[in-house]
């Protein structure tokens, strides 16, 4: 199936975006890309040790510079962004943004319930403190909606279940 506009999927870390968009992909034979891998390779390096040597300000830089060359040269893809991905100004440039919405709690029973847990809480720094971690949360939501064209909520629904829900939205068909 060939989609005319990319799709990119928004939301807080750990939510099950780049989860979401491999079970889409699947159903609907487009490319998934995972914008935290591109950053990775870019940088050559994991995103923990960006923020680490550089800092989140340097970080924020190259995903400035992916959002631009997602615009310009990603067509037809769906896209799984970083939690704060959603800043970017030419985020609706890149396609239609869907919001995969979930409580702070579930987010982290999800974390904590998955066969590699550990790597999963230690490749996202901002989790690292779980307190500061509820309140992004809790700032960001609100700004997630803002920025959607649609909005899911994922909680207690299986990654297939939500493919569905978004090729339905969508209007897709394969």
């Amino acid at each position: 199936m060939k989609i005319d506009k990319n799709i990119v999927l928004i939301g807080f870390m750990g939510v099950g975006k780049g989860t979401i968009a491999r079970a889409l992909s699947k159903k609907i034979g487009v490319f998934a890309i995972d914008g935290d891998d591109m950053i990775e390779s870019y940088a050559n390096k994991k995103i923990k040790k960006i923020f680490e040597d550089d800092g989140e300000e340097a970080f924020r830089k190259i995903e400035k510079d992916l959002a631009k060359f997602l615009e310009n040269e990603v067509k037809g893809a769906i896209i799984s962004t970083g939690g704060g991905f959603y800043k970017v100004k030419n985020l609706n440039k890149i396609g239609t943004v869907i919001y995969l919405k979930s409580s702070f709690d579930k987010i982290i029973d999800r974390l904590q319930n998955s066969s590699n847990s550990e790597k999963k809480f230690a490749k996202r720094p901002l989790l690292s403190n779980l307190q500061k971690a509820k309140e992004l949360h809790g700032l960001r939501d609100k700004e997630y909606e803002k920025k959607a064209n649609f909005v899911i909520n994922v909680e207690d629904k299986s990654a297939d279940k939500i493919a569905k829900e978004i090729i339905k939205i969508l209007n897709l068909k394969r």
